[in-house]
């Protein structure tokens, strides 16, 4: 298949000139779903994101495969040494930290999103390295490069801080970015290039370990599609036609557009997390409409070519389901509207969480 490009800016003319069509559905979901994800080249503006934290294929490896995510390169940052050497820095020889640079398109994934994820590869409360690794070549860092990805790094901390998720501090330090330097060949891709020894690294430095302990994983077994023959039968009639063959809700008259209660909106399809209530704003669409997903490792956005337009859509990874459509027309400082179909998703009250298995999402809704 050959490679799909548009340019964003133009999506947001056709929008508007087609007025609040916003969460409609391409006719051809095959074609949408067998896209492979380094066929979908997404034309546009893009940014950069610098993180350290600790070993960094373990960094480097979690954001690839992102769509909306253009490059993942692991390198050296934040020293003054010019041209730093793997030997240099893991000797800790220079002042550079072990980092990855994620250039990324701002119209299809928020640097917020980037954060949800990075703080989820490492201990943040560890100022002395990262897991068995030691010394400052090792330590987590934000390396900032606009006052927006500071402001966005600060309160995404702070919120971490204030979860209750850790015993102890939160460490990590944002700093404005000064230099990346590309690591040598050989490390880049080193999770593919090397998967015995990556995983291996992994689950012995402690990292797995650790992420287990404190993140939700293995979600692929937890949350499973059934059949589209057992869909039939437990879903409504409006949910599969939304969910399953793509159509879309009426406007300002769909179960959770007015919806205020504190929760979450898991996949109708696998019950996978989607959106958290505090998240979710009035975008004056007549949908449900979010400013980013509990994670963007659940969702999938395939290109959208109805309506004469080209649009990102939005599709639960673990249900194969659609949810709507993600537009660059929201509130600061994110920008992205993530406009949902109620009838692809079923809302959880923060009251009935635990019971239902999601106490690990409890802290999103406080």
């Amino acid at each position: 298949m050959k490679n799909l490009k548009f340019t964003l800016s133009l999506v947001l003319i056709q929008v508007f000139s087609f007025g609040m069509i916003a969460c409609s559905q391409a006719n051809n979901k095959e074609e949408a779903i067998e896209t492979s994800i380094e066929e979908i080249n997404y034309d546009g503006p893009t940014e950069l994101a610098t993180f350290a934290g600790g070993c960094f294929w373990c960094i480097e490896a979690p954001f690839e495969g992102i769509q909306g995510v253009v490059s993942v390169v692991s390198g050296y940052a934040g020293g003054k040494e010019k041209n730093p050497t793997y030997a240099d820095v893991s000797g800790g020889k220079t002042s550079h930290k072990e980092a990855v640079q994620i250039t990324y398109n701002p119209e299809v994934i928020s640097y917020s999103e980037l954060l949800d994820i990075f703080w989820q590869q490492f201990d943040p409360t560890d100022a002395g390295g990262s897991f068995y690794d030691r010394g400052t070549q090792y330590e987590s860092a934000i390396f900032y490069h606009s006052n927006i990805q500071k402001q966005v790094a600060e309160e995404s901390k702070k919120r971490l801080g204030k979860s209750g998720k850790f015993d102890k501090p939160i460490v990590t330090p944002i700093v404005k970015f000064s230099n990346f330097y590309e690591a040598e060949a050989y490390h880049q891709d080193y999770y593919k290039k090397n998967p015995e020894e990556y995983h291996a690294y992994r689950r012995g430095s402690g990292r797995d370990a650790f992420i287990a302990k404190y993140w939700p994983t293995n979600l692929e077994n937890k949350y499973k599609s059934p059949s589209r023959e057992e869909l039939k039968k437990i879903l409504e009639p409006l949910q599969y036609e939304v969910a399953i063959n793509n159509e879309t809700e009426i406007a300002f008259n769909n179960k959770y557009n007015e919806n205020k209660e504190d929760g979450i909106y898991v996949c109708i399809v696998s019950g996978a997390p989607l959106f958290s209530s505090k998240d979710k704003y009035e975008s004056y669409s007549g949908w449900p409409s979010f400013t980013k997903p509990i994670d963007a490792r659940l969702i999938d956005k395939p290109l959208d070519y109805e309506y004469g337009m080209v649009r990102v859509e939005v599709r639960s990874k673990l249900g194969d389901s659609h949810l709507g459509h993600v537009f660059f027309d929201g509130p600061k400082p994110t920008q992205l509207r993530y406009c949902m179909n109620s009838a692809a998703m079923r809302f959880i009250s923060k009251n009935d969480m635990e019971a239902e298995g999601y106490t690990d999402y409890l802290w999103l809704v406080d």
